[in-house]
């Protein structure tokens, strides 16, 4: 190592739920600064957590940090020395901007310009998912520049992460009712100063489990529906997702391996939906689908059953 010892870094694995809980904390009386990354991309148990600290770590800070990873119980922890560094410049210097059609979002690490008549979004890696740089993220930024052309009214994104979809929905059809929701009030509040960052002031913002929600379905029907989530999720809200949708709306879903792909569209076709569009990005595959030419009505009441952790929106 070259230089002189400016800092220490502590290293464990987690998992995906104790990276959230870790990011979601106010405070956690620990005197360093924490960050969570995904080692292995959509696998729940492979994140890890490194905790940067002024001066090396005794046995009390090990024991704190060690804490609040329960899975790594019995893996020791690795500690670095560290050369001068900006380290929070470092911690995103693998996200380059990413240009889909009309837009480029990028971190505050990489500011770069607008296309010309697009837009440049400001997404910096937090708390929440969804800095464009997943394929299911940057395939919905392309589908939605694709349907530039058209007029959207009232448009819905479920499970909105940091906000991105939304955020370039409001650019494309800056006229719109624009709803964003998510099941974790922390990826709303994300979603909320991100709005800010980007100067985005007409968007309402919801915390909510789900589709049908009273403050959703008031506020509809939606003729573009946005769900970049998980496979599972979107088959059992299916008649959720259609119900809110305008006749003839556009539905664009993502969060789907591409083996996935038939069971996700068979379970929106019963509910009268019909295929448009596929974008395969690799194992990811982004659909835009057509809803029925009627009002589509559940035969039964919503089964919340398998929602957790069903936001998505990399």
């Amino acid at each position: 190592m070259s230089g002189a010892v400016d800092s220490w870094r502590v290293s464990l694995p987690c998992t995906r739920a104790e990276a959230e809980a870790i990011d979601a904390a106010d405070d956690l009386a620990i005197d360093a600064v924490l960050m969570t990354t995904e080692e292995v991309e959509d696998d729940r148990e492979r994140w890890r957590l490194d905790a940067y600290m002024e001066r090396e770590p005794d046995a009390a800070a090990l024991a704190a940090i060690c804490a609040l990873v329960p899975s790594a119980s019995g893996t020791a922890p690795t500690v670095t020395a560290l050369a001068e560094q900006d380290w929070v410049a470092l911690s995103q210097e693998g996200l380059e901007p990413i240009r889909e059609g009309r837009f480029v979002v990028h971190t505050s690490a990489h500011p770069t310009a607008a296309p010309e008549g697009g837009c440049a979004l400001l997404i910096d890696a937090g708390r929440a998912f969804g800095t464009g740089h997943h394929a299911t993220t940057s395939g919905c930024l392309a589908m939605l520049d694709g349907l530039a052309e058209r007029s959207f009214a009232r448009i819905i994104d479920v499970g909105t992460g940091t906000g991105v979809l939304a955020f370039a929905a409001a650019f494309l059809w800056p006229d719109a009712t624009i709803v964003a929701t998510d099941i974790d009030p922390a990826a709303v509040e994300v979603t909320r100063a991100n709005a800010a960052a980007n100067g985005i002031a007409d968007l309402e913002l919801l915390v909510a489990d789900g589709a049908l929600h009273d403050a959703i379905t008031e506020r509809g029907p939606y003729d573009l529906v946005i769900a970049n989530i998980l496979a599972g999720p979107l088959v059992s809200m299916a008649p959720e997702l259609a119900a809110i949708a305008a006749p003839g709306a556009a539905i664009v879903l993502a969060g789907l391996l591409e083996t996935q792909r038939g069971q996700v569209i068979e379970a929106f076709a019963a509910c009268g939906c019909t295929l448009e569009a596929v974008d395969r990005r690799g194992d990811w595959t982004i659909l835009r689908l057509a809803a029925g030419a009627t009002r589509f009505v559940p035969a039964t009441p919503p089964d919340p059953k398998g929602r957790d952790g069903w936001a998505l929106d990399l």
